[in-house]
C-alpha cells in the first residue's frame, strides 16, 4: 500500500466534494463554492492518496480569515493566533488504517511552526465517544462550548498547547521567518475571486 500526504490540487475539488457528502451526519454538506473558498483561503488543504485513490482530506484556517463558521469565530474571539481543524473525512473503504492519526500527526506538524494553538470541536448531538476519546489522547482538552445556531447542535470546543511554537518563534519567526525547504513551505492556492464571506453550509443569515 503506497500512502501519500500532499497540498490538495485543483482536479482533486469532485472526489473531495463527494467524499465530503457521502460522509454523513457527523461532518456538515459543502456545496461546490464552499469547497472552492476553502481551496482559495485554507493553509492547510491535505489530501491522503493510496495507490491511486483518494482515501481522505484534512482542511484547517488560521485566524484572520473571513470564514463564518460559527466554531471558527468563537476561537477568533478568544485566541490571537490558531489554526483550526474544520474537517477530517476518511473514506470508508480506508477507515481503521490510522489516517486519521497520520493527518493529525502531518496537522500538527504544520501548525507547530507557525502557530501556538491547534483548535477544532466535536459534535455533542449526537455524541461519539470514538471521536472524544480520540481527541483526548491526543492532547486536546475542552476550552468551551457552543451550540451552532438556533437549532444546531450541541459542540464541544477543543484546543491543544503547541509548546514548541515559542522555540519556533525565537529562533526564526522573529528573525526573517522558516528556513527555506520544501517540507516548511506554504501551499499554493489560486488567485482570490472575491471577497464575500461564504456561510457555513446550513447556516442561515439573519
Amino acid at each position: 500500500m503506497a500512502l501519500a500526504i500532499r497540498d490538495v490540487r485543483e482536479h482533486d475539488l469532485d472526489a473531495v466534494l463527494a467524499l465530503n457528502n457521502a460522509a454523513g451526519r457527523s461532518i456538515l454538506a459543502l456545496d461546490a463554492s464552499q469547497l472552492r473558498y476553502f481551496y482559495e483561503h485554507a493553509e492547510y488543504f491535505r489530501v491522503a492518496e493510496i495507490d491511486g485513490h483518494l482515501a481522505g482530506f484534512l482542511v484547517a484556517l488560521r485566524e484572520g480569515g473571513d470564514y463564518e463558521s460559527p466554531n471558527y469565530r468563537w476561537f477568533a474571539e478568544h485566541y490571537p493566533q490558531f489554526l483550526y481543524i474544520d474537517r477530517i473525512v476518511i473514506a470508508n473503504a480506508y477507515r481503521r488504517h490510522g489516517l486519521g492519526r497520520i493527518f493529525y500527526c502531518d496537522v500538527h506538524s504544520y501548525a507547530e511552526v507557525r502557530v501556538p494553538l491547534l483548535a477544532c470541536e466535536v459534535f455533542l448531538e449526537p455524541r461519539d465517544d470514538v471521536v472524544v476519546l480520540f481527541h483526548g489522547t491526543y492532547g486536546f482538552q475542552e476550552v468551551g462550548q457552543q451550540r451552532m445556531g438556533e437549532h444546531g447542535p450541541q459542540v464541544s470546543l477543543l484546543a491543544r498547547d503547541l509548546p514548541s511554537y515559542a522555540y519556533v518563534r525565537d529562533t526564526w519567526l522573529d528573525h526573517g521567518g522558516l528556513p527555506d525547504v520544501p517540507w516548511l513551505a506554504e501551499r499554493e492556492r489560486s488567485p482570490v475571486c472575491d471577497s464575500t464571506p461564504r456561510r457555513l453550509a446550513g447556516e442561515r443569515r439573519p
